[in-house]
């Protein structure tokens, strides 16, 4: 196959299932950690209208949401992609960090959970997922 080709495959894949299973875990977390009494979380006005109700144990789901599908796009794209694999995977992690950096600005969350989702939740686990797949790939 064309290696431009495959590279585009390669990146759109780790979009792809990345975000599918990122919205997956945002799905189901009301089901694990339950709302808080009164929150209305299935419109963006009943969500930013419920934040302050909502504790710390409300905003794992949501990191692991971030954390979870960067590391399975950036690992997916490493796999796939013939050379630059951790290039790749660091790319797929910058575009979920925009996603989250666009999610700060619609969503205002609590301080010290933006700090940890910016910091914890893309680069290192689009790190830890190119080192992932280089190791399985060698």
């Amino acid at each position: 196959m064309n290696p431009i080709l495959k590279n585009v495959l390669a990146v759109l894949a780790g979009v792809l299932i990345g975000g599918a299973l990122n919205m997956a875990i945002i799905m189901v977390s009301g089901h694990i950690i339950p709302p808080p009494e009164g929150a209305d979380l299935k419109t963006m006005e009943g969500l930013k209208a419920s934040m302050h109700l909502m504790e710390p144990k409300h905003f794992l789901m949501p990191f692991l949401a971030h954390a979870l599908g960067t590391l399975i796009g950036a690992g997916i794209t490493a796999i796939i992609v013939p050379k630059h694999k951790m290039v790749y995977a660091l790319g797929i992690a910058a575009w979920f960090m925009i996603g989250g950096i666009m999610n700060i600005f619609m969503l205002p969350s609590p301080t010290w959970f933006t700090i940890t989702d910016l910091l914890g939740a893309y680069f290192p686990m689009g790190f830890l997922g190119g080192f992932i797949a280089t190791r399985l790939t060698k």
